[in-house]
């Protein structure tokens, strides 16, 4: 493995926050390791990660309940 440069930085890695390398000399990036890159991967494949949606303000909305006709 070569010797990265003395310019590359080194980030938080998003699963167990040690430093890693950022860097074309690790495969892994911006993981430490592959561990943390597959459990990352795990993560996503079991729908771990969510992005939160608002309630719906109408009551019923179109999740199956009757369309609000009252315009």
């Amino acid at each position: 493995m070569t010797q990265p440069p003395r310019s590359a930085r080194t980030v938080k890695c998003p699963v167990c926050e040690k430093p890693a390398l950022f860097a074309p000399s690790n495969p892994w990036r911006p993981f430490c390791s592959e561990r943390c890159r597959t459990r990352d991967l795990g993560a996503w494949a079991s729908e771990e990660y969510r992005v939160p949606a608002k309630p719906d303000e109408g009551g019923e909305g179109a999740e199956g309940g009757e369309p609000d006709t009252t315009s």
